[in-house]
């Protein structure tokens, strides 16, 4: 098993994220650009590949390594090379096929064949004694289900007691979408090259990706000229969103926020809201919900303003507001309704989540200054579409949601999605420990305090994204995942949203 799911992706691991396809057709034009074959970057990526392995697992003296019938294979083949060359014991299995090698794979396996390698077919019995997996099955242009053989490879290497190290991508994982259609190898350490796919960020990613490396391969300087138009976001950037504020700034500088919602029995939804919003520092926040709740949320943060959701009341809020957010344990009844047809004409800036969703879902419009919050399943029922197909394509999802409804869409789960009419990012922050109940009203209110302290619509989704994943980061570091609860981001929230003092600190 791997940490990935608590330990942030390391420093050098770039911020641009190329789609697949792009990604294939730009490598050549980068190659030619600088002068070098497609072949010498297959020896790049083999060298990347084999010094993270020795890196990895300085003690393994004898690897298996699984060759596919493409580029993957190729950078395989080189691997093989340079461990034996450097005394290691290698077993080399190659899938063949009836279509002929791509010309670089087929010079490393020459060069193979040349150091005295041996292929063996793919059916062979494994050796007892191997340490390590690399896998080089299948790469970055797989669209569907590995095939039979491929994926009986895949069964055996993660039934193996070796840790696996894959090969720009863990075979069976889409590189453009995360998606896993059949068998995917579940890796140890995954060594990408020249670019970030979506695939390793999001989907199901996480579970298979294990410790992502990347390397370049040297086109650096081509790559820091291109626009991608994909961004991936972490708790590193922060302080871009989030400077240290000015010494005379007061309260009405940083928002005037209203949270509608709390219906009977949910009184914790808006309360974890409103504290959120708090903590994320906005400046007033009013809360609007069921009378029976006023004293409880006063009485657990008396910092906030709770009043009944009347029409009067919310008449006078809207006016007074900066920031709407509503949807908090909202209901879908007549109080609920009422309040949401309300607030659908707020000009200023909006987030709806929760049962405001649902309801949108019966009642479409599109409004250019609202923040949708969907988790797979209300995003499903907002597109008329099953959670399933959500989940096959999390960039494209988000997308249509844009499409359809105006604004800016955060598309919850492993590896959020954040999409605007013309940008798009995902999210590389948070675990498995937010799966948990109460997570999504903590994201509203740390959202409506961003939009509150004058962030844009996109970049409030994709800084309150990163900060809410960020704090359970630093839970899960410290206590692991299983039983964190949604109040416990609250202090380590705090301290996300000052990173000018996380900086500078080390606890």
């Amino acid at each position: 098993m791997t940490d990935h799911t608590v330990k942030k992706n390391p420093e050098s691991i770039p911020h641009s994220i190329w789609h697949a396809d792009d990604l294939r057709r730009a490598e050549k034009e980068a190659a030619d650009s600088l002068g070098i074959t497609l072949y010498e970057l297959m020896q790049r990526a083999g060298e990347a590949a084999f010094t993270v392995a020795r890196e990895a697992y300085p003690d393994a003296p004898h690897w298996l390594i699984l060759c596919g019938h493409g580029n993957n294979g190729g950078d395989g083949y080189v691997v093989a090379r340079l461990a034996v060359g450097a005394g290691l014991r290698v077993t080399l299995l190659a899938v063949e096929s009836e279509k002929p090698l791509p010309e670089e794979a087929t010079l490393a396996r020459e060069a193979w064949l040349n150091a005295g390698g041996l292929i063996h077919a793919s059916d062979v019995a494994w050796p007892d004694d191997v340490d390590l997996i690399v896998d080089g099955l299948l790469g970055t242009g797989l669209k569907q289900a590995p095939r039979e053989v491929a994926a009986a490879l895949i069964a055996r290497a993660n039934g193996h007691a070796a840790p696996v190290i894959a090969l720009d991508i863990p075979s069976g994982l889409l590189a453009e979408t995360g998606a896993t259609p059949g068998a995917v190898i579940s890796a140890a350490h995954t060594v990408t090259f020249i670019g970030l796919k979506p695939g390793l960020l999001t989907g199901k990613a996480r579970d298979v990706v294990g410790t992502l490396h990347h390397s370049a391969l040297g086109l650096e300087s081509w790559l820091a000229g291109q626009e991608t138009h994909l961004a991936r976001f972490d708790a590193s950037q922060l302080a871009e969103w989030l400077p240290p504020r000015r010494p005379t700034s007061h309260k009405g500088d940083h928002g005037r926020l209203v949270i509608i919602g709390g219906d009977r029995g949910t009184a914790g939804a808006i309360r974890m809201t409103g504290e959120a919003a708090l903590r994320s520092g906005a400046g007033l926040v009013r809360v609007l919900t069921r009378v029976e709740n006023i004293v409880p949320i006063i009485t657990a943060r008396p910092e906030l303003m709770v009043h009944e959701l009347t029409p009067q009341s919310l008449e006078e809020s809207l006016q007074w507001a900066d920031v709407v957010v509503i949807g908090p344990g909202l209901g879908q009844q007549s109080w609920g309704k009422q309040a949401l047809q309300k607030v659908e004409n707020f000009r200023k800036p909006m987030l709806w989540d929760a049962d405001a969703l649902n309801l949108l879902a019966i009642n479409p419009d599109k409004r250019h200054n609202r923040i949708l919050t969907p988790h797979p399943g209300e995003a499903a029922r907002l597109l008329n579409c099953s959670v399933a197909e959500i989940e096959s394509d999390r960039l494209l999802s988000a997308q249509r949601l844009v499409k359809r409804y105006g604004g800016v869409a955060v598309l919850k789960g492993a590896g959020t999605v954040v999409a605007s009419e013309s940008e798009q990012g995902i999210v590389d922050a948070g675990n498995a420990g937010m799966a948990s109940g109460g997570m999504g009203d903590v994201l509203s209110g740390i959202i409506g305090a961003l939009l509150g302290q004058k962030l844009p619509l996109y970049d409030a989704a994709c800084a309150g994204c990163v900060a809410h994943g960020a704090a359970a980061d630093r839970l899960a570091a410290r206590y692991g995942t299983r039983g964190m609860l949604a109040t416990d981001l609250f202090d380590a929230l705090r301290r996300v949203v000052n990173p000018d003092v996380i900086d500078v600190e080390n606890d």
